[in-house]
């Protein structure tokens, strides 16, 4: 069974950083084709996809976070991140590690869509003014 545990989060304040990671169980980032995410959902609006990977290396940002956060992976300790920069009061929500098996041609209909089967139970961020 897949399990995805997020880690990472806690308040911080406008401008500064933090690092997300996700812990992945009963999946191997190693198997022929995968995509992971980052989700986010503050209160009182719709869940927004933020960054996905895929086991080809591509990446796709959520506008509202590009040139800011960063995704990357670690097959080796089967691991996902995010790290975040420059933080804005905005960026305040819940954060969802995310995760399929296989990819798609079109990466960014992974953000859009959450085309995933397997998700955390989030870490809370939260950036004060």
């Amino acid at each position: 069974q897949v399990q995805l545990v997020e880690s990472g989060g806690g308040s911080v304040q406008a401008g500064g950083s933090l690092r997300l990671s996700c812990a992945v169980s009963g999946y191997t980032l190693t198997t022929p084709t995968y995509s992971m995410g980052w989700f986010r959902r503050a209160p009182g609006k719709e869940r927004e996809g933020v960054a996905a990977i895929d086991s080809d290396g591509r990446t796709a940002y959520a506008d509202s976070v590009k040139g800011r956060f960063t995704i990357s992976q670690d097959s080796a300790k089967n691991s996902l991140y995010l790290q975040m920069n420059s933080l804005i009061p905005e960026d305040t929500a819940m954060y969802y590690c995310a995760a399929r098996r296989g990819k798609l041609t079109a990466i960014q209909a992974l953000l859009v869509f959450g085309l995933f089967a397997y998700w955390g139970q989030g870490t809370q961020v939260t950036v004060s003014s």
